[in-house]
């Protein structure tokens, strides 16, 4: 089975964007993660057997995080 993969661009609070990613890599799923400049302060690659998957870890283990803001997901589709 071919697994499915996604970035996801996160909104950090002040000062958070270092802990945050370092949170995030702990959760599961998370292929890896990085802070980044531009609109967004953390870029996350995720990884699941379908994009329902994908989006459930975002919802539930990503957005919960301290100090996330808004999120965007992209969904790979080659």
């Amino acid at each position: 089975m071919r697994m499915v993969y996604a970035f996801v661009m996160i909104d950090v609070a002040t000062g958070m964007p270092d802990a945050v990613c370092e949170s995030v890599r702990g959760v599961e799923d998370v292929v890896e993660a990085h802070v980044i400049a531009g609109d967004f302060d953390v870029v996350v690659e995720l990884e699941g057997e379908n994009p329902h998957d994908v989006l459930s870890t975002v919802t539930a283990s990503v957005r919960s995080l301290e100090g996330v803001g808004t999120t965007r997901t992209y969904v790979c589709i080659d």
